[in-house]
C-alpha cells in the first residue's frame, strides 16, 4: 500500500477499532500519532514505497517463574507496550533497519550473516534471525524498516523478544506468504539469542510476544509447545497489572541467570534425565540426601520450586476459567514467595547489599497487608530489575505515588493485556 493510502488508513473506523483493542480507548489518538510519525520517518529515510505496518508487543510473566527452560508450564500475556514498524521490500540483498528509539542504523548483507566476535547488539540479533529463517528452510529477502518501541528496556517485559517477533512478522509477510505460525517465530528468536548472543534463553519471551493475549504454555515438548489462550480480562475484575522498575543491578548477572536452569538440570541428572520435567517431586524427596550430595542444596530448592510452580500455573488457569479471582491472586502471592525463598532469584549473592527487588517487594507487601487486597511477585528473570503487582483499580493511584516516592518517579507502569501478538496491521485489517 502506498504511503498516502497507509496514512488514510490511520483515519479508518476499522483501524480505530483495532487500535482500541491494542492500546485502549484513552491512548487511541496518541497511538495514531505514533504510527503517523513512523510512516513519515520511513518516507524520509527510504522514499515513497509500498509499505506495510507491523506491531509486536512486550510480555508479562504472570506465573511460571524460571520453569520454561526445564520444560515446565507458564502463564503469560502480551501487553499494551509494543515495537512498531513500517517496512517495505527493497528487492536487494540488503536489510536496512532504522531504530529511532535506540538511534541505530543497521545494514545487513544477506550474503554475510556471520556473527561478530562480540556476539552482542542488535545487528547480531538481526543476523541471527535471518540465519534462523534460512536454516529452517524459510525464504528471506531484502527489506527496509523504520522502527520505534515503547517496550521498557531492561524491565523484564522482553524488549528484545518484541523486536525479534516484529522482524519475524516482516519476513513471514514479505517472503513466506504468511504461512509461518507463532511457534516458528519463537524458535527463530531462540535460535538468534542462543547462537548469535550466546544467551541460554528458552521460548517463553518469544511465545508470549508472538501469540498474544493471556496464554498458558506447556513446554514439555519444547519443539512444539502446547499453547492455550485464556479468555479473561483483568479489567473485568477491576484490577490492573503493574510493573515496578526497581533499578538495574550493577553486577554482571549472566552467571546468576545461567545457574537457575543449570542447577535444576543438575538435579535431573542425578536420575539420568536432562530436565526437571522428566522427574517428579517424589523422586527428589525420596532420594533427598543423595540428591543433595550430588547437586547441592540450592539446586534441590530450585527443583522443588519448579515442581510447585507448575502446580500453581495449573491452579491459576483453573481459577481464572472458573471465575475464582481471589484464588488466582493467592497463587500469585504463593508464586512470589516461592521465587524469593525457594528459587532465590530476588538478589545476587555476588552483590548482596544491592537488593532493589527485595526492597520493592517488601514495600509492596506492606502496602497489600495494610489494604488487605492485591498480590505481588518478582517479575521475569529476577536478581535485579522488576517486580509485578496485581491491584484493585481504586488502589492504583495511591500505590504508584507510594512506590515512586520510595524508588523514584517514572518507575511504575500500569499495563493491560492486549489480544494480539506479533501482527501485520494491514493483513489483520483485511480479515
Amino acid at each position: 500500500m502506498s504511503i498516502d493510502k497507509t496514512l488514510n488508513m490511520l483515519n479508518s473506523k476499522a483501524l480505530d477499532k483495532l487500535f482500541t483493542e491494542l492500546y485502549g480507548k484513552e491512548d487511541l489518538e496518541a497511538e495514531k500519532k505514533r504510527y503517523y510519525d513512523v510512516i513519515q520517518g520511513f518516507k524520509k529515510e527510504f522514499g515513497d514505497k509500498d509499505i506495510k505496518l507491523f506491531s509486536s508487543p512486550g510480555r508479562t510473566e504472570i506465573s511460571g517463574n524460571h520453569t520454561d527452560h526445564n520444560h515446565g508450564k507458564v502463564l503469560a500475556g502480551s501487553i499494551n507496550l509494543d515495537c512498531v514498524g513500517a517496512a517495505a521490500v527493497n528487492h536487494s540483498c540488503k536489510v536496512n533497519v532504522i531504530s529511532v528509539t535506540y538511534d541505530q542504523r543497521l545494514e545487513i548483507d544477506l550474503n554475510n550473516l556471520e556473527p561478530s566476535r562480540e556476539k552482542a547488539g542488535t545487528a547480531d540479533l538481526l543476523k541471527g534471525l535471518i540465519q534462523g529463517f534460512k536454516e529452517s528452510g524459510y525464504e528471506v529477502g531484502g527489506f527496509d524498516a523504520y522502527i520505534t518501541s515503547n517496550v521498557i528496556s531492561s524491565a523484564g517485559v522482553s524488549s528484545s523478544a518484541s523486536f525479534e517477533m516484529l522482524i519475524c512478522s516482516m519476513l513471514n509477510t514479505f517472503f513466506n506468504e504468511g504461512r509461518m505460525n507463532t511457534v516458528a517465530y519463537a524458535h527463530m528468536g531462540k535460535f538468534a539469542e542462543n547462537k548469535y548472543w550466546d544467551k541460554a534463553s528458552g521460548l517463553l519471551d518469544q511465545m508470549a510476544c508472538a501469540v498474544g493475549g493471556l496464554i498458558t504454555i506447556d513446554f514439555e515438548e519444547p519443539a512444539d509447545p502446547v499453547v492455550e489462550k485464556i479468555d479473561f480480562d483483568f479489567a473485568s475484575e477491576n484490577h490492573s497489572l503493574i510493573i515496578v522498575q526497581t533499578g538495574r543491578g550493577h553486577a554482571d548477572l549472566s552467571a546468576d541467570y545461567s545457574s537457575v536452569p543449570n542447577e535444576m538440570k543438575k538435579v535431573a541428572e542425578f536420575f539420568g534425565k536432562q530436565v526437571c520435567a522428566e522427574i517428579s517431586e517424589e523422586d527428589v524427596i525420596n532420594n533427598l540426601q543423595k540428591v543433595r550430595e550430588f547437586a547441592g542444596d540450592r539446586s534441590v530448592m530450585r527443583a522443588l520450586h519448579f515442581f510447585e510452580e507448575n502446580k500453581r500455573v495449573e491452579a491459576e488457569v483453573k481459577a481464572l476459567k472458573e471465575g475464582r479471582f481471589q484464588d488466582f491472586l493467592k497463587n500469585i502471592t504463593a508464586s512470589g514467595n516461592s521465587s524469593w525463598k525457594w528459587l532465590q532469584n530476588c538478589y545476587t549473592n555476588s552483590s548482596f547489599q544491592e537488593q532493589g527487588i527485595s526492597i520493592a517487594l517488601a514495600l509492596t507487601e506492606l502496602f497489600i497487608e495494610k489494604k488487605k487486597r492485591g498480590a505481588c511477585r518478582v517479575h521475569g528473570g529476577g536478581f535485579a530489575g522488576v517486580i509485578m503487582a496485581m491491584l484493585p483499580n481504586d488502589l492504583v493511584e495511591e500505590y504508584v505515588s507510594y512506590m515512586e516516592k520510595a524508588i523514584g518517579d517514572g518507575n511504575v507502569y500500569k499495563m493491560s493485556i492486549r489480544p494480539y501478538g506479533a501482527i501485520c496491521i494491514d493483513e489483520l485489517l483485511k480479515e
